[in-house]
């Protein structure tokens, strides 16, 4: 049977730390023998391409 997670405040800081600003990405909790021990966070830019496309026919034309 599963152990329960062992969650204390220090642990609920560091994840809220972690998702707090994030707008595009993910965080991965590792959890070993019931006790968190790893927080990674990933982040990611997305980008308008024809945003991108406008701006660069017009610095050309400039």
């Amino acid at each position: 049977m599963a152990k329960p997670v062992e969650l204390d405040e220090a642990w609920l800081d560091r994840i809220a730390d972690q998702v707090n600003g994030l707008e595009y990405g993910s965080v991965l909790i590792t959890v070993h023998d019931g006790r968190i021990v790893q927080i990674d966070r990933t982040d990611r830019k997305r980008f308008d391409a024809a945003a991108v496309r406008q701006q660069g026919a017009a610095s050309a034309q400039g």
